[in-house]
């Protein structure tokens, strides 16, 4: 184990928004034995306030499924694989043609544009201060499109991916990451947690069987399966559990942690 890759958001942070002490100690000691720690997660650089504050990383944190990569220490975006905006257009274009009811938004370098009918009554005070425009009004071409944002009130994450994977195919990958609401996340072609990691890794000298990497749902499949080791977590996405024969205990048991103390007494 020379490297351990983490996705955020149901694999260490719980729904409270918290990290269990256990599983910070278990990073720790990864740190202390020498291993190579980076958080994986489709996450903007804005959002990475629990890395910060209740972890203690400052290292480099793989964002945007991938699409940017973030120096926390330095607060400096490193490198970035955006999306063309004539390719956002596009893949916007097709999605609305199978599912007319998608509502978009596009999460930039600068920030995110939110079209109308995106965002609920329940959505945070500070995007509903985002003054809402068509893409194709608000996207300019200097503006880095890192993912492609689209929602729908019908059915769930997974019947939205399955009608609109095959009709953006050309132009996007789509994945998803939210549990409770139908909401897509799509990054330009080949771009994934995986693609950015191993070149993240191989920096390093370090190959896919060193790497032990943690995920929970469909956008981290392709990093579970690139892994040397990659657990699913128990309480994870059907998706990612598919594709690993490794399964680590839900975030309630701290599942990471766990995981994390074996390999450690077998190094």
């Amino acid at each position: 184990m020379q490297l351990i890759a983490s996705d955020i958001d149901g694999t260490i942070l719980g729904h409270n928004g918290k990290i269990s002490q256990r599983t910070v100690a278990a990073f720790q000691s990864a740190l202390t034995a020498g291993i190579e720690v980076v958080f994986v997660t489709g996450r903007p650089p804005r959002w990475l306030d629990p890395l910060r504050d209740q972890v203690g990383h400052i290292g480099t944190v793989i964002c945007s499924n991938g699409a940017l990569v973030y120096d926390l220490a330095r607060e400096e975006v490193l490198s970035t694989k955006c999306l063309s905006i004539a390719d956002v257009l596009a893949a916007r274009a097709a999605i609305k043609a199978v599912v007319p009811s998608a509502a978009f938004a596009a999460e930039t370098i600068e920030g995110l544009f939110i079209e109308p009918g995106f965002l609920t009554e329940t959505a945070p005070e500070a995007l509903k201060a985002i003054e809402p425009k068509f893409l194709s009004e608000s996207l300019q071409q200097e503006r880095g499109v890192l993912k492609l944002l689209a929602k729908t009130s019908e059915g769930s994450s997974d019947e939205f991916l399955a009608r609109v994977r095959p009709a953006a195919a050309q132009w996007v990958d789509a994945t998803h990451s939210a549990p409770d609401i139908a909401l897509l996340e799509m990054s330009k072609v080949g771009v994934n947690k995986a693609a950015t990691l191993s070149e993240f890794a191989a920096a390093r000298g370090i190959g896919a069987a060193g790497v032990v990497a943690f995920g929970d749902m469909p956008n981290d499949v392709e990093m579970l399966a690139w892994a040397g080791r990659g657990y699913a977590m128990a309480s994870g996405h059907e998706a990612a559990l598919a594709v690993t024969d490794l399964v680590a205990p839900g975030i309630d048991e701290d599942g990471v942690a766990q995981v994390i103390e074996r390999l450690l007494v077998g190094q």
